[in-house]
Order: C-alpha cells, then structure tokens, then sequence
C-alpha cells in the first residue's frame, strides 16, 4: 500500500485522514521530524532562491519515500512549485487538499469587524490534473 508523507504547515484534520485512506488507499500518514517542520514553516521571504534551503527536505522525501506514494504538498507557493517538480522526477504523487471556505463577518460594539473563516476539506486533488 502506499504512503501520504505531510509537506503542509497545519494539523492534519480527521477528514483529511479518513479522505486519504479511503480515496487515495493510503494505509499511513507521516508528518514531517520537526526539525523539518520548521525549514518547510520558515522559507525565507528575502532569499532570491531557496532549492539549497529545501534540500533536507527533499532528502528526508528521498530517504522515506517509495515510487507511488502521494505526497500532501502546501505552503510557500515557490516552495511548493520546486517540491511538486521534486516529488514528480522521483515517481511519487503530490496532491493537495481542497476545501470549501465559509465567512462570518461580525460587527462588535466599538465598531470594529470581526472575521472568521472556517475551512472544511473536500477532496485531495493531483497537482497538474
């Protein structure tokens, strides 16, 4: 069976868990060593290039992965662009997560707005299909 290794920067909800097991066959997710969490959290806003700064990130895939596995790849839209080339040259599947967006607008008493937003998962969706 294959894997789903995590290059995102939140909690995997339930959702995403029960969607990957039932519609991409996964039996395991692996989150990212937080050593790794922090790099993939953290690029850099002020670098020009940042495929050296990617690169333990790249080798822990390397290292864990086997050809088929999905790979859940969102963040930075330059980091996530070189990882999904990345993950596609080692025969692996990136994916990311869709979700459907709800908005609440409340107006308070000093007259300030508040906004929340609450995001629900769909579906997982192949990057380029």
């Amino acid at each position: 069976m294959a894997s789903l290794f995590l290059l995102f920067n939140h909690t995997v909800t339930d959702d995403q868990k029960s969607d990957a097991m039932s519609s991409l066959g996964v039996d395991r997710i692996l989150d990212m060593p937080p050593d790794h969490k922090k790099i993939w959290s953290n690029i850099p806003p002020d670098s020009p290039a940042i495929e050296e700064y990617l690169e333990p990130v790249q080798t822990w895939l390397k290292m864990n992965c086997k050809k088929e596995d999905f790979v859940l790849i969102q963040g930075d839209f330059g980091a996530c662009y070189i990882m999904v080339n990345y993950a596609l040259r080692m025969g692996l599947i990136p994916i990311y997560s869709t979700t459907q967006r709800e908005m609440g607008e409340e107006v308070l008493e000093d007259g300030s707005v508040r906004l929340t937003h609450h995001f629900l998962h769909r579906i997982f969706r192949r990057y380029g299909k």
